[in-house]
């Protein structure tokens, strides 16, 4: 990962991780206080602020290519900070090696960020506009009214860094978070976390960071007034204040540790712009895990699956019609079609989706054509290759079934690649 150091090379190593399509720049404001007393260590994502276009499938793989960046470097514990998908990297780690994290802030986080549709949605996009539509909205996102119309120097510096990043980067990023979700582990987390988040953020807002609260045992959190997602360059003293007191605090040394223990920190004089103090919130009761009955292997990768390439909305859609006269036929089609043939490694997705569209084009069943060529888009094909597949079927199937095809994927082409407005 490309990555770089500020502070003394002797003191202990604060990690602090990236929104999408913003670069490690985006903490520039909290380095001067944090260096003074830490080896703060930040990273850019793959494909962004120049970094190489190596995407990554999934919120762990970012992970582990972190841990194997520290390992060569000699780092083998560390405090985390992380804004947006950075934290869901710091979230991950921490469950998935709790050895290595000392302690944790998420800021403007989730453990589950919207909807898997709204991210291959928005892949879906970028694949056949570009980032432009991404860039253009990223103000109305990351920053509040107020800010985007007073600093729009800072606009301009948060839309190039959009501009500029790696398409192809920034769509696995999308795809990493669609299948990002800790709800149901985050009693595992068990470092000290600071839950940081803008009271005006609608991206990952107060709603999202009380579950990360209530669900972590040894979570507290700070709401930020007058910050939206990227609070750390919208409220920089407020965040640098927030973070430092966390860390100089909950920062613990135990025998497992690399780090030493750090003198306490008096807290700094207030910032000029107020924010209000962290509020801790009562960890929820612990229960004992339910005893789930042994699932259908192939039923539960086939839902995965179908999710996946169909959309939850369509699934939903079908098992909500589902009555008693047709449930055992949506199992069977949930079972066989994609737990074991669409689950296959056989054929990539994109292949299977040219196949099916093929297919349905040639038997005339144009009622599942729609669906598909949703799915089509959200596994890779373009408009472009779309286009190829029912041309080609026209020469080998007919002229008529080819043009009924046309009218369907074209409606749905329209509908999923117009950039919001």
């Amino acid at each position: 990962m490309q990555y770089r150091f500020d502070g003394p090379e002797d003191a202990p190593v604060l990690v602090i991780g990236p929104s999408l399509g913003t670069t490690w720049h985006m903490w520039d404001r909290q380095i001067p206080e944090l260096s003074q007393h830490w080896r703060v260590f930040r990273y850019d994502l793959p494909g962004h602020g120049g970094a190489p276009a190596h995407a990554a499938a999934s919120v762990a793989e970012l992970g582990d290519r972190l841990l194997a960046t520290l390992d060569g470097l000699g780092v083998q514990r560390f405090g985390y900070a992380g804004c947006s998908i950075g934290g869901a990297i710091g979230a991950d780690l921490a469950l998935r090696h709790p050895h290595r994290v000392a302690s944790l802030a998420l800021v403007a986080s989730s453990p589950r960020f919207g909807t898997a549709d709204e991210f291959r949605q928005r892949g879906v996009i970028v694949r056949t506009n570009g980032l432009e539509p991404m860039a253009r909205t990223a103000p109305e996102r990351w920053f509040t009214p107020g800010f985007a119309a007073a600093q729009p120097a800072i606009v301009e510096w948060a839309v190039q860094m959009v501009r500029t990043t790696d398409p192809g980067c920034y769509i696995a990023a999308c795809e990493a978070l669609a299948a990002f979700d800790i709800r149901a582990a985050l009693g595992r987390i068990g470092v000290p976390t600071l839950v940081l988040v803008g009271a005006e953020d609608q991206v990952t807002g107060p709603a999202e960071a009380r579950t990360l609260v209530a669900g972590i045992p040894d979570a507290r959190l700070a709401l930020v007034p007058g910050a939206s997602h990227l609070a750390p360059v919208e409220q920089p003293a407020a965040v640098s204040d927030l973070l430092l007191m966390h860390f100089s605090t909950a920062w613990q040394q135990d025998t497992s540790a690399a780090i030493p223990v750090l003198p306490h920190i008096t807290a700094p004089a207030a910032p000029s712009t107020p924010f209000v103090p962290v509020a801790e919130i009562a960890p929820a009761a612990a229960t004992p895990d339910a005893v789930a009955p042994t699932p259908d292997d192939r039923y539960e990768q086939g839902t995965k699956v179908r999710r996946e390439v169909l959309g939850d909305a369509h699934v939903d859609a079908v098992n909500d019609t589902a009555d008693v006269f047709t449930e055992d036929f949506q199992g069977l089609v949930t079972r066989y079609a994609w737990g074991e043939v669409w689950s296959r490694d056989g054929l990539d997705r994109r292949t299977r989706s040219v196949i099916t569209l093929t297919a349905l084009v040639t038997s005339g069943h144009l009622e599942g054509l729609a669906a598909h060529t949703r799915a089509a888009l959200r596994n890779g094909l373009t408009p472009a290759e779309i286009k190829e597949v029912l041309l080609q079927t026209a020469v080998y199937s007919g002229i008529p079934a080819a043009g009924a095809a046309f009218a369907v994927a074209q409606k749905v082409i329209q509908e999923e690649t117009t950039p919001p407005a």
